[in-house]
Protein backbone atom coordinates (compact mmCIF):
# COMPACT_ATOMS: atom_id res chain seq x y z
CA UNK A 1 0.00 0.00 0.00
CA UNK A 2 1.64 3.53 -1.12
CA UNK A 3 2.21 5.39 1.98
CA UNK A 4 2.73 2.25 4.66
CA UNK A 5 5.18 2.94 7.11
CA UNK A 6 5.54 6.83 5.71
CA UNK A 7 6.71 9.08 9.22
CA UNK A 8 4.20 11.74 10.14
CA UNK A 9 5.57 14.94 9.64
CA UNK A 10 4.38 18.43 11.67
CA UNK A 11 6.01 21.13 10.20
CA UNK A 12 5.66 24.22 11.90
CA UNK A 13 7.33 27.09 9.70
CA UNK A 14 5.24 29.81 11.18
CA UNK A 15 6.50 33.68 10.60
CA UNK A 16 8.13 32.29 7.35
CA UNK A 17 7.26 34.46 4.11
CA UNK A 18 7.07 31.95 0.65
CA UNK A 19 6.51 32.88 -3.17
CA UNK A 20 5.37 30.26 -5.00
CA UNK A 21 5.97 30.96 -8.81
CA UNK A 22 3.89 29.18 -11.40
CA UNK A 23 3.96 29.38 -14.77
CA UNK A 24 0.42 29.95 -16.36
CA UNK A 25 0.48 27.28 -19.41
CA UNK A 26 -0.73 24.02 -18.92
CA UNK A 27 -4.05 25.66 -16.23
CA UNK A 28 -5.28 22.57 -15.55
CA UNK A 29 -2.17 20.78 -14.36
CA UNK A 30 -0.86 24.34 -13.06
CA UNK A 31 -3.89 25.13 -11.09
CA UNK A 32 -3.55 21.77 -9.00
CA UNK A 33 -0.21 21.84 -8.56
CA UNK A 34 -0.69 25.13 -6.88
CA UNK A 35 -3.20 24.36 -4.84
CA UNK A 36 -0.99 21.44 -3.60
CA UNK A 37 1.19 24.06 -2.95
CA UNK A 38 -0.99 26.66 -1.07
CA UNK A 39 -2.27 23.90 1.18
CA UNK A 40 1.26 22.51 1.82
CA UNK A 41 2.09 26.65 3.13
CA UNK A 42 -0.56 27.08 5.08
CA UNK A 43 -0.60 23.85 6.49
CA UNK A 44 2.70 24.27 7.91
CA UNK A 45 1.63 28.22 9.04
CA UNK A 46 3.60 29.92 6.20
CA UNK A 47 2.10 33.46 4.66
CA UNK A 48 2.46 32.54 1.16
CA UNK A 49 2.01 34.31 -2.17
CA UNK A 50 1.50 33.58 -5.68
CA UNK A 51 3.46 35.41 -8.58
CA UNK A 52 2.17 33.92 -12.21
CA UNK A 53 4.46 34.06 -14.95
CA UNK A 54 4.06 33.13 -18.98
CA UNK A 55 5.35 29.70 -18.72
CA UNK A 56 8.13 27.64 -17.80
CA UNK A 57 10.84 29.67 -19.63
CA UNK A 58 10.19 32.16 -17.41
CA UNK A 59 10.79 30.33 -13.85
CA UNK A 60 14.08 30.55 -13.43
CA UNK A 61 14.43 34.39 -13.87
CA UNK A 62 11.04 35.48 -12.11
CA UNK A 63 12.77 33.19 -8.82
CA UNK A 64 16.00 34.50 -9.21
CA UNK A 65 14.39 38.44 -8.73
CA UNK A 66 11.98 37.25 -6.13
CA UNK A 67 14.70 35.32 -3.95
CA UNK A 68 16.64 38.71 -3.83
CA UNK A 69 13.77 40.57 -1.75
CA UNK A 70 15.32 40.17 1.49
CA UNK A 71 11.83 39.53 3.34
CA UNK A 72 11.26 36.31 1.08
CA UNK A 73 12.54 32.89 3.27
CA UNK A 74 11.72 30.50 0.68
CA UNK A 75 10.93 30.47 -3.44
CA UNK A 76 9.21 27.45 -4.86
CA UNK A 77 8.97 27.27 -8.48
CA UNK A 78 6.32 25.08 -10.72
CA UNK A 79 5.87 24.42 -14.16
CA UNK A 80 4.99 21.43 -16.59
CA UNK A 81 6.28 20.96 -20.11
CA UNK A 82 4.17 18.55 -21.45
CA UNK A 83 5.58 16.45 -24.80
CA UNK A 84 3.55 17.58 -27.76
CA UNK A 85 1.92 20.38 -25.97
CA UNK A 86 3.93 22.49 -25.38
CA UNK A 87 4.97 25.26 -27.82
Amino acid sequence: MSGAGAPALEIDAAGLNVVVVAASWHEQVMSGLVDGALRACRAAGVEVSVLRVAGSFELPLACQEVARDPAVDAVVALGVVIQGGTP
